[in-house]
């Protein structure tokens, strides 16, 4: 049935567009123009975050803020292992996954680091992408609670990720 969803969503929207009588090339050139703006006024604070996140990660201060941090987050319930994946996810999705798929190879898949770990990626979000996405197409320059809000919110979501894996 899955297979079929889309096939049906595509016929769908031509028969809705025929009835309606809207050239579907012309609204797809429009769409395609909209997206190359929005690149092209995104792409400086993407550039950015990816930048910052491959310097933190090459100069070494990841893993000594890691090495910091692994204690204070063992004492509320998060394993030390997994204190680079909750550094690292508020700023990347694709290097949080990186770090994931590490951990299901040092430990099985089962395991209760890496069923915490996936809770982890999963119930978390990427902060500091979104805002610049989102806050850069939008023109907001002030943040001001935004970030601090997500990344709280992130971090009640890691504890209570590690908490229902190990009682789970």
């Amino acid at each position: 049935m899955a297979n079929f969803i889309l096939p049906f969503l595509i016929i769908a929207l031509f028969v809705y567009a025929a009835i309606k009588r809207i050239k579907i090339y012309d609204s797809f050139i429009e769409g395609i123009k909209d997206a190359l703006k929005l690149v092209y006024s995104v792409f400086p604070y993407l550039a950015a975050i990816f930048i910052m996140v491959n310097l933190f990660r090459i100069s070494g201060l990841g893993a000594f803020v890691t090495r910091i941090l692994e204690k204070p987050l063992s004492l509320i319930g998060i394993p030390p292992e997994l204190t680079e994946l909750i550094i690292l996810r508020p700023f990347s999705g694709n290097g949080s996954l990186l770090l994931l798929e590490d951990i299901y190879k040092a430990h099985s898949p089962d395991s209760y680091i890496a069923r915490a770990a996936s809770v982890v990626v999963g119930s978390s979000d990427t902060a500091f992408y979104i805002a610049a996405v989102y806050f850069a197409e939008s023109k907001i320059i002030k943040l001001r609670y935004a970030i601090p809000a997500a990344l709280l919110a992130n971090v009640v979501g890691f504890i209570t990720a590690c908490l229902l894996c190990r009682y789970m």
